[in-house]
């Protein structure tokens, strides 16, 4: 087989299963989201606070006004809060 026969071949290859792992990825966005406060990293936060205007701007890790979106119903269970500010989380949680 030619080469470039070949590196045809592989592209399409390539293309065909980058479109079918495409779904998947959408279907793990899929589904109610809600804002949890208190558990984005320095960086990594999803949208401005009061502090500055964009996502990925947090300072600090954890920060009580900075958030992410999670699927409905695991804000809490993984420390957070559903509102901006505060103490939040238990006590020695970690978080």
């Amino acid at each position: 087989m030619k080469s470039s026969r070949v590196l045809i071949a592989s592209a399409l290859a390539g293309l065909i299963a980058a479109s079918a792992a495409a779904p998947a990825g959408a279907q793990a966005q899929a589904g109610p989201r809600e804002k949890c406060y208190g558990i984005a990293k320095a960086g990594q936060n999803d949208c401005g606070t009061a502090r500055h205007t964009c996502a990925g701007k947090a300072t600090r890790d954890n920060d009580p006004a900075d958030w992410k979106l999670v699927p409905k119903g695991t804000c809490e269970k993984a420390g957070g809060k559903l509102s901006p500010g505060g103490e939040r989380g238990k006590p020695g949680g970690g978080k």
